[in-house]
């Protein structure tokens, strides 16, 4: 049977990132609902650094979805193809753009249903967008919050909606507006997937991981200076000089 943290367990380690970071920010850059939209769907198999590269040009030619549709895909293909599957990607957001203007007076809605309509748009990316434009207690469930959850033992899972729904159980409500935040941070910086800074990591002594990577060991002063000292002792190879030629 898979191990769970315990309610006070899952406070405590809210408590700490809390204390940490009182308000973590998307690291995706986006001016307004619309923008960060674009980018969430942008950001699919692809990193917020990589996205953040493309978007600051296209953000300044389209910031709208009327805008962006009267770009057309050729259009923003070139703003977009250093991104990964950006055929697909300006395919979905012409798309979605366009449905924005006919089916919702040109806004983004605030609903995961009516998000979940849109091209390119799943369940990960409409909770994020409707965590970060409006505020909700939604949890997007990523690679590194899906480690997170497993690792740790806050909520185990085999799928991401799994993973999801144990941590909205889990989580106290006066975290839940942060915590999709603060887990996928934790996840991208501290609980890496292969070798995971746990030396360094503020809830090592809660997280539930067998497999912890150890602290490195420290150097023994003693040990240092014995080396040290032989390495002055040994004595320097001289290098022979060639002799001179005698002259005829």
């Amino acid at each position: 049977m898979t191990k769970t943290l315990t309610r006070p367990q899952a406070a405590e380690i809210y408590r700490r990132l809390h204390a940490a970071d009182p308000e973590p920010e998307t690291e995706l850059h986006a001016d307004n609902p619309f923008t960060l939209l674009v980018a969430v769907v942008l950001s699919a198999q692809a990193t917020d650094a990589g996205v953040n590269k493309a978007t600051p040009a296209l953000f300044k030619a389209a910031s709208t979805p009327a805008k962006m549709a009267a770009l057309g895909e050729e259009k923003l293909g070139r703003y977009i193809k250093t991104i990964g599957l950006w055929r697909s990607k300006a395919k979905n957001i012409i798309a979605l753009s366009k449905i924005l203007v006919r089916d919702f007076g040109g806004k983004v809605p605030q609903t995961r249903e009516e998000l979940e309509t849109l091209p390119g748009v799943g369940r990960k990316s409409a909770n994020v967008v409707l965590n970060v434009c409006f505020g909700q207690p939604t949890i997007a469930v990523d690679t590194h919050i899906f480690r997170v959850g497993n690792r740790t033992g806050l909520a185990p899972g085999k799928t991401p909606l799994e993973v999801e729904e144990g941590l909205l159980a889990i989580t106290p409500e006066r975290y839940l507006r942060h915590a999709h935040h603060w887990l996928i941070l934790h996840g991208r910086y501290i609980c890496l997937a292969r070798k995971p800074k746990c030396p360094a990591c503020p809830i090592n002594d809660i997280c539930l991981y067998k497999e912890k990577t150890p602290a490195a060991a420290p150097v023994k002063k003693k040990a240092a200076k014995k080396k040290a000292k032989r390495l002055a002792m040994t004595p320097k190879l001289k290098t022979a000089r060639p002799k001179k030629r005698a002259r005829a």
